[in-house]
C-alpha cells in the first residue's frame, strides 16, 4: 500500500518516520481475525493450484528473477537477503553493490547493512532476558529503574509493557535522531534532555515511539550494570555466533571495511555513515546471515544449536499477542508486531534509516523466516521490500480471499465513518504538529457503499476501494487488508490500521485539513497578490495620472498591511525552506538548527501581532466616510486573510517555541 504524499508532508515527516516500521509501504492483514496461536489451515476453496515448494533452488530462481530488476528499475545500489526454514539458512545472497564506484559486490556473509528499527527486536530480547532472570518486572513503573524521572501524567505510570506495545503515550520527536561524525552518542544524556510530552494515557493509544525503546535500552544498562552495546554483544551476538554485528557507533575498526555505503539513489554519491543517537532503537549494523541466526533462534524458542538466548516459555511469550485495539485487528506482541497475511500468523518488524530500508518476518507456525535490506532509498514510487515479501508469500503460502457479499449496513456505515483523520503518531506540542494536519487522511463514502481513504492507493496510483465485510470493518476490494472503525475512549471515531503501532483519529473543524488547507492557501495567495499587484497598480495610476487620495493615517495603515503580509509570507517560506534543508541534512535537526527555526518563528510572531494592524485597518475603513464599498470590502478581505493564516499557525503550533521537536 502506498501513501500519496504532498511536498510539505515529505519535508516535514521524512525524518519523523525513520527507524520506523513500514508505515507507508505495507499493510499486511487478514480479512478475518488472525489465528494468533498458529497457522490457519487452507482449504481447497481458497488455495490456488500450482503451489511452489519452498526449496533453496526454487527460492534462488524466484529471487534472482525479481531483485535485480528492482535494483535497476528503482535505482538502488544493492540488497541483501536471507531465508531460513526449519532451523537452517535455506538461502542467502547479496545483490548489486555495497560500493557502486568500486563495483564492490554485496556479500550476505560479510557486508554490513543498517536494519534500522529491526534493531528494536534485540533491545526487547535483552529486556526479556532480564525479565526471565527476575531483574525486570514488565508491570512496574519504569521510573523505578531510571536515574531520572519521566514526568507524571494521566494518573498512571508508564510500564515496560507500555513501551513494548508503543502505548506509553509519548508524542513524536525527530530532533537528534541522526547525526554524522565520529563521536559516540551519550544515551543517558539524550534521554534526559529529550523527554517527549505525554499526549495519551499509557496503555490506551498506540503511537510508535523511538524514545520508548531507547528508554528500555537504558533500563537494560541500568539493571545489568553494563553499557547497552556490551550487554547485547555478550548475551545475544556471541552466543548466536553473530560475528559481523554491532550496535557500536562509529563502527569498530574490524568491521568498518565491511560496511555498505548508503545511497539515496545508486546513481548519486554515497552518503556518510548515519549515527543513530537513540541507538537501542536503531543503530544495529549486521549481515544477512547474522540476522538469519537471530531469526532461527527466535523460531526455535530462543535456541540456536547449543546456544540459548531465551527460555522456551519466554520466547513463546515474546511472540504472543499483548495489545490490540480490537479483537479482529493485528496486535502488538512483546516488541514484535503481528502482520498476518495469506491466512498465516506472521510477526516481524521493519526498519528504516534515511538510506537503508529493511524487513524481518517470522512465519512462526511454518518455521520460516525472511530478512531483506536495501542500501538505497530508491525512487520511492513503490516499496520494493513490500512487493518482494508479498510475492514471496503468494508463491510459497498462496491464498485467495473469498468474495464477500455487500452488507445491508454498508451505505449507512460508510457515511458514519466518513470524515478526516489524523495519525496518532505525531508531534502535538511543537511546530511539527503542522505535519500531522497536512498528512490527515480523508475517508469518503461512495454510492455503492464502499469507501475510499485518501492516504491509500494502489501501486498504479489509483485510490483503493474498501468494502464492508463485517460491521464497521472494511476490506480492500482487491486485496486482504482491512480497516476497522470504532469509537475511542473519548467517543470519537478512530480508524484501526493493520499496523498495530498507531491509529488514525477523526478530527473536528479546528484541525480539519479539508477546510484548513484551502483557507490558508487562499489567505497566503491574497497576501502574495496584494504585494505583487500593489506596485502594478501604482504604475497604472501613474500612467493615467491618477493619485490615491489617502490621509496620512490611511497611508501608514496601507504600508503596515504590506509589512505584515511580507512578514507572514517570509515566515512560511523560511520555515518551509529550513525543513526541506533539514530533510537532506540530518545533522541540522539538532541544537544547530534551533536558532534558525526560532528566528523564523520570531518573524511569524511579529506577523501574528501585526494582524491587529490589519484588523484595525478594516475597522477604520468601515468607519471612514471617505471609503467606498470596494475599499471596505478589500480591507475586510485582507483582515480575513490574516485570520486564515493565524488559524493554521495556531492549529499547527507553528509559533510554539520549543528546543525539542
Amino acid at each position: 500500500m502506498k501513501l500519496r504524499r504532498n511536498i510539505w508532508l515529505i519535508a516535514l515527516l521524512l525524518l519523523s518516520f525513520i527507524l520506523a516500521s513500514p508505515v507507508w509501504g505495507q499493510v499486511p492483514n487478514l480479512p478475518t481475525t488472525p489465528n494468533r496461536e498458529g497457522n490457519a489451515q487452507l482449504t481447497a476453496d481458497n488455495t490456488p493450484s500450482g503451489v511452489h515448494e519452498l526449496t533453496a533452488s526454487d527460492v534462488e530462481a524466484f529471487l534472482d528473477g525479481i531483485v535485480p530488476l528492482q535494483l535497476e528499475r528503482e535505482d538502488i545500489a544493492g540488497a541483501t537477503i536471507a531465508v531460513v526454514k526449519d532451523g537452517n539458512i535455506l538461502f542467502a545472497r547479496g545483490y548489486g553493490y555495497a560500493d557502486v564506484e568500486k563495483k564492490k559486490p554485496v556479500s550476505p556473509e560479510e557486508t554490513l547493512f543498517r536494519p534500522g528499527s529491526v534493531s528494536k527486536l534485540f533491545t526487547w530480547t535483552a529486556v526479556m532476558q532480564l525479565v526471565e532472570q527476575g531483574k525486570l518486572d514488565l508491570d512496574r513503573d519504569v521510573n523505578d529503574y531510571l536515574d531520572f524521572k519521566i514526568p507524571y501524567a494521566f494518573g498512571k505510570p508508564i510500564t515496560l509493557k507500555n513501551l513494548l506495545t508503543h502505548t506509553p503515550g509519548f508524542e513524536e520527536q525527530i530532533k537528534d535522531l541522526f547525526t554524522t561524525g565520529s563521536e559516540s552518542p551519550n544515551l543517558g544524556q539524550y534521554l534526559k534532555t529529550h523527554i517527549p510530552a505525554r499526549i495519551y494515557p499509557p496503555g490506551t493509544t498506540p503511537a510508535y515511539s523511538n524514545y520508548g525503546t531507547t528508554l528500555a535500552g537504558h533500563i537494560v544498562e541500568r539493571v545489568s550494570g553494563r553499557p547497552f552495546n556490551e550487554y547485547v554483544e555478550e548475551n545475544i551476538f556471541k552466543p548466536l555466533g553473530m560475528t559481523h554485528s554491532t550496535f557500536v557507533q562509529p563502527l569498530p575498526v574490524a568491521l568498518a571495511p565491511n560496511m555498505s555505503n548508503g545511497y539515496q539513489l545508486a546513481s548519486d554519491e554515497p552518503k556518510p555513515f548515519e549515527v543513530v543517537i537513540p541507538f537501542p532503537a536503531g543503530s544495529l549494523s549486521s549481515t544477512a546471515t547474522d540476522m538469519a541466526r537471530f531469526i532461527i533462534a527466535h523460531l526455535q524458542d530462543g535456541q540456536l544449536g547449543d546456544a540459548r538466548i531465551l527460555r522456551p516459555e519466554t520466547a513463546r511469550l515474546m511472540h504472543s499477542s499483548l495489545f490490540a485495539l480490537d479483537p479482529a485487528a493485528n496486535a502488538m506482541a512483546y516488541g514484535f508486531y503481528e502482520e498476518s497475511r495469506n491466512r498465516h500468523r506472521i510477526i516481524g518488524h521493519a526498519g528504516d534509516t534515511v538510506y537503508f530500508h529493511s524487513d524481518l518476518h517470522l512465519i512462526t507456525g511454518a518455521g520460516v523466516g525472511f530478512f531483506v535490506s536495501y542500501n538505497s532509498a530508491g525512487k520511492g514510487q513503490i516499496s520494493p521490500r513490500t512487493i518482494l515479501w508479498e510475492a514471496f508469500l503468494d508463491r510459497y503460502f498462496p491464498y485467495t480471499p473469498s468474495s464477500a457479499p455487500t452488507l445491508d449496513s454498508a451505505k449507512e456505515d460508510a457515511k458514519a465513518v466518513s470524515g478526516t483523520y489524523i495519525i496518532s503518531r505525531r508531534s502535538e506540542t511543537s511546530f511539527l504538529k503542522a505535519a500531522g494536519l497536512i498528512g490527515e487522511a480523508t475517508v469518503s463514502a461512495a454510492e455503492d457503499g464502499t469507501i475510499e481513504v485518501s492516504a491509500f492507493s494502489e501501486p498504479t496510483g489509483k485510490p483503493k476501494r474498501w468494502q464492508e465485510v463485517a460491521p464497521m470493518t472494511f476490506r480492500d476490494v482487491n486485496g486482504q487488508e482491512t480497516l476497522i472503525f470504532r469509537r475511542d475512549r473519548n467517543g470519537s471515531m478512530e480508524m484501526i490500521l493493520p499496523f498495530p503501532f498507531f491509529t488514525f483519529q477523526r478530527v473536528g473543524l479546528w484541525e480539519n485539513k479539508r477546510l484548513l488547507l484551502p483557507v490558508v492557501g487562499i489567505s497566503l495567495l491574497i497576501m502574495l497578490l496584494t504585494l505583487l499587484l500593489s506596485p502594478v497598480a501604482w504604475l497604472v495610476r501613474r500612467h493615467y495620472g491618477h493619485k490615491l487620495e489617502l490621509t496620512p493615517m490611511e497611508r501608514r495603515l496601507r504600508i503596515s498591511v504590506w509589512i505584515v503580509f511580507a512578514l507572514d509570507l517570509f515566515f512560511v517560506a523560511a520555515l518551509t525552506g529550513l525543513v526541506v534543508y533539514a530533510s537532506t541534512h540530518i545533522e541540522f535537526l539538532s541544537d544547530r538548527g534551533n536558532t534558525w527555526f526560532h528566528l523564523a518563528q520570531v518573524i511569524g510572531v511579529l506577523g501574528a501581532i501585526g494582524t491587529l494592524v490589519v484588523l484595525y485597518n478594516a475597522i477604520h475603513a468601515w468607519m471612514s466616510k471617505r471609503s467606498r464599498i470596494w475599499g471596505k470590502l478589500q480591507a475586510t478581505i485582507l483582515a480575513l486573510a490574516c485570520l486564515g493564516f493565524l488559524w493554521f499557525a495556531f492549529a499547527g503550533n507553528l509559533l510554539h517555541f520549543s528546543s525539542n521537536y
